[in-house]
């Protein structure tokens, strides 16, 4: 593709972009899954956010060594392709593209769980199609969700979330619950074996997406070798301690998960025990505003990221490559991302949320492994604090993202393998059998 002078304009510092990395992680996802989150682990939530945040913090480091080495958009996928292969790097686009194109699903599934509970009446595909159709109306005519926006929609996220925890200690303070506010049980339980919290830390994970999106605003930061990897961190932490005191309180309300009516819409049982049915009403407003706003954001950077290999032939580019003359949006990857969402009407929460990390825990072993290549490796950084830093942390990092990775839902392992297969197929098409380079993607602004 021929080249430009043009660059993005280096305006941002840590505070906002600590704020879009939370706005974009939904922090009132915790609520969302919990319930899911309890079956699989028979309660052991709290422990299981706990080593999904352990997971996530040694990924951000390695995040945040190699936003240094390269301050440029492309986040994971550049960072494999320049410090291990170029082969390697498209997989992981492709594994990326795997979060991109079935986030939105994920999304509005959830969504519409919530809504159905509310309103049994009304049949859960009817919200899910509703989604759809509003959403991608809505990116296709290009009106986008903006910064302040999407700010506020993240304060009333914590305003709902911080409701709860004081609810919940009013309701424990009047021996409702455990009836007491100290307790390691949402942590340990010598019943449960403790393996089952390292199955739940693997669903747990879809929690912290987006942690790494500020990696992805580099060109747009100032001193980004500094103020990324800070924000990287800064938003896996403070995510991390809200998804962990959230289960803890959720927990010692409700200790006995099969008390749910139904686990896939927890969360709204949990308000409305802890708030009446006014804060109940808050809960799923603040719930559904966050899954709106994020499934719009979500299907419009999955529709940005197909126009961006159809516009340089990695996806066929009549049809990836096309904006609409009129709207000036990639309509026709919008529609495809919506009939994608159609597959929400055949799964279920668990499955979905596993599938979408399949992607995730292959692009966070990538990105550990490329410090690896970059640092140790290429730079020969070998001394005394190289090897912990450059060898020893990152594979600690990968090999966490690997367990994770084996202790996702079969279902999940068997799609995100065949989604593999398929790009190493597809791969095997795009370099005549490795006889030469793949395309290599620019990220730039799709309109």
């Amino acid at each position: 593709m021929k080249e430009t002078n043009t660059t993005l304009k280096r305006t941002l510092t840590l505070t906002p972009l600590v704020l879009f990395g939370l706005a974009y992680m939904t922090p009132m996802i915790v609520f969302g899954i919990y319930g899911m989150l309890a079956e699989t682990t028979k309660g052991l939530v709290a422990s299981a956010y706990s080593i999904a945040l352990i997971a996530m913090l040694v990924t951000a480091s390695s995040y945040g060594h190699m936003v240094k080495a390269y301050p440029v958009s492309g986040s994971a996928y550049t960072y494999t392709r320049k410090s291990i292969s170029s082969h390697l790097g498209f997989l992981v686009g492709w594994s990326v593209l795997l979060d991109y194109v079935f986030l939105p699903m994920v999304i509005w599934l959830i969504g519409s769980v919530y809504l159905a509970a509310t309103f049994p009446g009304v049949p859960t595909w009817i919200w899910v199609i509703g989604f759809i159709l509003v959403t991608t109306s809505i990116n296709i005519i290009g009106i986008r969700v903006t910064a302040g926006v999407n700010f506020f929609m993240m304060l009333f996220q914590f305003l709902v979330i911080s409701l709860f925890i004081i609810f919940s200690i009013i309701s424990l303070m009047r021996g409702e619950g455990m009836g007491t506010l100290f307790s390691a049980a949402p942590f340990f339980n010598g019943d449960v074996p403790f393996s089952l919290a390292f199955a739940g830390a693997a669903i747990a994970c879809y929690s912290f997406l987006g942690f790494d999106a500020v990696s992805t605003l580099s060109e747009e930061t100032i001193e980004p070798e500094k103020t990324i990897p800070k924000a990287i961190l800064l938003v896996a932490l403070i995510g991390g301690a809200i998804f962990i005191v959230s289960s803890y309180f959720i927990y010692l309300i409700f200790p006995d998960y099969s008390q749910f009516v139904n686990t896939d819409s927890a969360g709204f049982e949990i308000a409305k025990f802890v708030g009446g049915n006014l804060f109940s009403a808050l809960f799923l407003a603040g719930i559904i505003t966050a899954q709106f706003a994020s499934g719009l954001s979500a299907q419009a950077s999955a529709a940005r990221m197909l126009y961006a290999m159809g516009r340089d032939s990695v996806l066929p580019k009549r049809i990836f490559g096309f904006v609409h003359p009129r709207f000036q949006t990639p309509v026709l990857n919008l529609i495809v991302i919506g009939v994608i969402a159609l597959l929400a009407l055949k799964m279920d929460m668990a499955t979905s949320t596993s599938f979408i990390n399949f992607g995730a825990f292959v692009t966070f072993t990538f990105v550990n492994l490329s410090v690896i290549g970059h640092y140790y490796v290429k730079l020969r950084r070998r001394n005394g604090s190289g090897i912990f830093l450059y060898l020893l942390f990152p594979l600690l990092g990968a090999c966490l993202d690997i367990w994770l990775l084996i202790n996702l839902d079969v279902h999940a392992l068997i799609l995100g393998g065949s989604w593999v297969v398929l790009g190493v197929i597809y791969l095997l098409f795009l370099t005549n059998m490795f006889r030469k380079q793949p395309p290599e993607l620019v990220f730039e602004d799709a309109g």
